[in-house]
């Protein structure tokens, strides 16, 4: 090996036997910090969020790089990094949009006059799950929902259907709010006068809906709330 490497027999032994230099040691310690860091993470801070842990928490001025060179050597990594966002609001074109019931009116006077409606996706492991809701925006309460792996209408009907089950509103006495989206033909109108039971080709006006940001904030920032 010293002769391929170039090297003599004495030279080799001498590095054999030297003591870890002063960066070898420190590079030893500032490894254990890291593996401490990345464990009490549960596996899923990078390199940056150690780098910053270290400094904030430990108060250990170091530079990023060499973090990222000793997590990179030990095996030690974070999850992956958010995906581009998916588009959850889809217009076709040529579908004509229906009118504007709400005209901004986000506070209604009664439970069950007003409901928003809205889509929201959700990063797993296994990829990526939909959630369609249905908000009351007098008790901002979620009265509806659905949740699947793909955009389909099925996914918005489902929401609305529960709504409607669980809520039982009084006919002619309800606006359904949604965005401008429309998903895979969901050819029913975002906003009726009447739900009744169910939501039929009667009661359907046009496709897609017309919304504001601040219906999207409402329902968007709600999706969690039962």
């Amino acid at each position: 090996m010293c002769r391929v490497l170039g090297v003599s027999r004495a030279g080799f032994y001498a590095w054999e036997r030297r003591a870890p230099s002063d960066r070898d040691l420190a590079d030893a310690w500032l490894l254990e910090k890291i593996r401490e860091i990345h464990s009490e993470s549960k596996g899923t801070y990078g390199a940056r969020r150690v780098h910053a842990d270290l400094r904030l928490a430990h108060g250990v001025e170091v530079n990023h790089k060499r973090v990222e060179r000793l997590m990179a050597r030990n095996g030690l990594s974070g999850l992956p990094g958010r995906r581009r966002r998916r588009r959850t609001t889809v217009r076709l074109q040529g579908v004509r949009v229906a009118p504007d019931l709400v005209e901004r009116d986000f506070r209604p006077t009664a439970p069950d006059r007003t409901w928003s409606a809205d889509i929201t996706y959700i990063g797993t492991w296994e990829g990526w799950l939909y959630l369609a809701h249905v908000q009351d925006l007098f008790s901002r309460r979620i009265v509806g929902w659905a949740m699947a792996d793909h955009l389909r209408s099925e996914l918005v009907v489902d929401a609305l259907q529960m709504a409607i089950e669980r809520r039982k509103p009084n006919p002619g006495g309800t606006i359904h709010h949604s965005d401008q989206g429309s998903q895979g033909g969901f050819n029913r109108s975002s906003q009726q006068h009447s739900i009744e039971g169910s939501c039929d080709e009667r009661e359907a006006a046009a496709a897609g809906g017309s919304g504001w940001a601040t219906e999207d904030a409402f329902a968007g920032s709600s999706a969690g709330v039962a």
